[in-house]
């Protein structure tokens, strides 16, 4: 008998569960909110797992909603990341290959377009950084270029506006200022939110500037790797922690745009360590800790910011009622290394800057708490957005809705397999160009201006420290990824690479920054 009525219940839940579900669907069209950090590695978020920090209200979407946990990019730097979500378009299709000398059309087809011919209400805040003025907005106020920390200037629909105080509070202001006043109460909308942090160079809150003062952070098993199991490309970056991080980065130099006051702080809490740093004239493993220790813990202030800010947009959308409506995504632009292989930045394939995080909290559909493991994409934010506002996704864009893995049902033909392909070189951090395939256990890239392949078997190394491209054991693993590779190419229309080795002015200096 008591089997019987737990199987009741059960059934009783779930029936209940499902008719929400079903109420939600054919309710109000939702709102969607899109929040999108910039360089917001997936290991500095607790809901992740990470053991460096804690991001209490970005956990509270994933809780409330959905965490990805394979969640790629199609080309790892922020420009492209952002016109592949506009358009749901590769880099080659969308025309924005890379931030040096790209510009975005925006006469092309966008998902804000289409929102805005449904009837939505459309709006971008913060971070832009595509050049040409934003279009298919009703309001967008956005940073000039990449911005800056303190006292930032936007351009609020075409006139530029100095706002005081810090940037990710002063972004969060403009949105909440949407939110509350700014839209017609009578049409639903989409908000894309968009921060500059935690972009480099890092420069905190000035509430948080002491924040992790008396914590070691412990440092990544990889942050002295010797690329010995890499190519050339490993060999050759300018993106090292203890080598390329300059006085700026680790704050040995004053940041612009701070006005007395802030000086004055920023002064009182830098520059006691600054003088003790000078001072002891550090040198070797102890330099590589104390510049690894300044740069992690200006970055995760810099997190700190971003999720404490999200907390108060989460608590206006509870304490307003749009809540329950209310579509909330949480994502960053590409990944980012934090000390692992001894890098900062992102650009390359490897596991650090390739993951992206993505949350997605949708109430009355998607189950809280839950996680999906298949392979999805920023390829894929545009037709997600369209299928779950209920309005038809464009035959030319390359992605996949998103919508059924959030309504809990993996289609059974799901991809098996994900396309990355970058182009900036040379150019700063001199990341070699290459693109490649990526699956449930393998990767295979291919360097083609050097010539150079490389393979990692995932699974048994997931660190990516050796590669097996030329392991004989790997050979019909190597067939199958170039078969692969090959297949996706023609799938995305992408046109021939040309190979090239660098010139020896392109060729980068092995030269310390200072």
């Amino acid at each position: 008998m008591k089997i019987v009525l737990v199987l009741t219940a059960s059934a009783t839940v779930c029936a209940a569960a499902e008719s929400t579900r079903a109420s939600a669907r054919a309710g109000a069209r939702p709102n969607i909110i899109f929040i999108f950090a910039d360089d917001h590695a997936a290991q500095a978020m607790s809901c992740y797992g990470s053991r460096i920090n804690k991001t209490p209200n970005l956990d509270r979407i994933a809780a409330g909603g959905m965490l990805f946990r394979n969640c790629f990019c199609t080309n790892s730097i922020c420009g492209p990341s952002r016109a592949v979500v506009l358009t749901g378009k590769h880099s080659h299709i969308n025309g924005f290959l890379g931030n040096n000398n790209s510009r975005f059309n925006g006469a092309q087809q966008t998902f804000p377009k289409l929102f805005q011919r449904a009837g939505y209400e459309t709006a971008i805040v913060g971070k832009w950084h595509l050049v040409s003025d934003p279009t298919g907005f009703d309001t967008w106020k956005i940073l000039v270029g990449q911005g800056t920390y303190y006292n930032p200037v936007l351009i609020e629909n075409g006139h530029k506006v100095r706002h005081e105080g810090y940037v990710t509070d002063v972004i969060t202001d403009v949105a909440l200022d949407f939110l509350k006043t700014g839209r017609d109460p009578h049409k639903p909308f989409v908000l894309m939110y968009h921060h500059k942090a935690p972009h480099r160079e890092w420069e905190p809150a000035l509430r948080h500037l002491t924040l992790f003062e008396d914590v070691d952070i412990p440092e990544p098993a990889t942050l002295f790797d010797d690329y010995s199991g890499r190519g050339t490309a490993a060999h050759v970056q300018q993106m090292e922690v203890i080598r390329d991080l300059n006085k700026l980065d680790l704050k040995l130099v004053t940041p612009k745009d701070l006005n007395a006051e802030q000086l004055a702080q920023w002064t009182a809490a830098y520059e006691p360590k600054n003088r003790a740093f000078r001072k002891a004239h550090l040198a070797g493993k102890e330099l590589a800790h104390w510049k690894y220790e300044r740069y992690i813990k200006d970055y995760l202030r810099c997190v700190t910011g971003v999720d404490e800010n999200v907390g108060r947009l989460l608590d206006y959308l509870d304490q307003s009622g749009l809540a329950k409506n209310t579509v909330v995504v949480y994502s960053s632009d590409q990944g980012f290394y934090l000390g692992e292989h001894g890098w900062f930045d992102k650009r390359f394939m490897y596991e650090e800057s390739y993951r992206m995080p993505l949350l997605v909290r949708w109430p009355g559909v998607t189950q809280p708490g839950s996680v999906c493991e298949s392979l999805v994409s920023n390829l894929d934010f545009a037709e997600t957005f369209l299928e779950l506002a209920g309005l038809p996704v464009p035959n030319d864009m390359q992605g996949q809705s998103l919508v059924p893995l959030l309504d809990g049902k993996t289609p059974a033909d799901w991809r098996k397999s994900l396309y990355y392909h970058y182009y900036e070189y040379p150019a700063v951090h001199m990341v070699n160009k290459h693109e490649g395939v990526r699956n449930s256990r393998y990767k295979l890239i291919h360097f083609y201006e050097l010539g150079e392949w490389e393979l990692y078997d995932l699974e048994r190394d997931p660190h990516e420290l050796r590669s097996v491209y030329a392991d004989p054991a790997f050979a019909a693993t190597v067939t199958d990824l170039k078969a692969e590779l090959a297949r996706l190419r023609d799938l995305y229309h992408v046109p021939p690479n040309s190979p090239r080795r660098p010139t020896a002015k392109e060729e980068p200096s092995r030269k310390a920054k200072q």
